[in-house]
């Protein structure tokens, strides 16, 4: 009776286990961070990363506060829209996020010296590149 107790035991916890690997974990939830606090937490990154003196640390927090409060523009004004977008309304907002980042860019480059500019597009590249594998490997998930 005690080796049938302990079998049925081993039998519930291995099946319990099993189930546990098949399911996906859910996307595990971010802390919700205020624009300004997302702004500080980049600043420290980009300052660690690229070395900037205190000049160069006052206009990427600048720079960093105008894109934020853009964005949040555009959110907000995503957000009360109540007809989906048309095809050439989604062209239209694609160029302007393109237009943006090609101003924010040109801005960075202003802002930063030679070596440091380099070293910010390979790892915005790096970045764009770990983006796209995600994508990748959620849409294999997905499919």
């Amino acid at each position: 009776m005690k080796k049938l107790f302990i079998a049925a035991l081993l039998f519930v916890g291995m099946a319990s286990f099993a189930q546990d690997a098949d399911q996906k974990p859910a996307r595990e939830q971010r802390e919700r961070l205020t624009p300004e606090q997302r702004n500080e937490k980049q600043l420290k990154k980009i300052t660690s990363e690229l070395n900037l003196d205190a000049n160069q640390q006052a206009q990427v927090k600048q720079l960093l506060a105008d894109r934020s409060a853009k964005a949040e523009k555009l959110r907000a004004e995503r957000k009360d829209r109540t007809t989906k977008s048309t095809t050439a309304e989604r062209e239209a907002f694609k160029n302007d996020l393109k237009a943006e980042k090609e101003a924010n860019d040109a801005k960075m480059k202003a802002i930063l010296n030679a070596d440091q500019y380099k070293k910010w597009t390979s790892i915005q590249e790096e970045k764009r590149d770990q983006a796209k594998e995600k994508m990748r490997e959620y849409k294999k998930e997905n499919d």
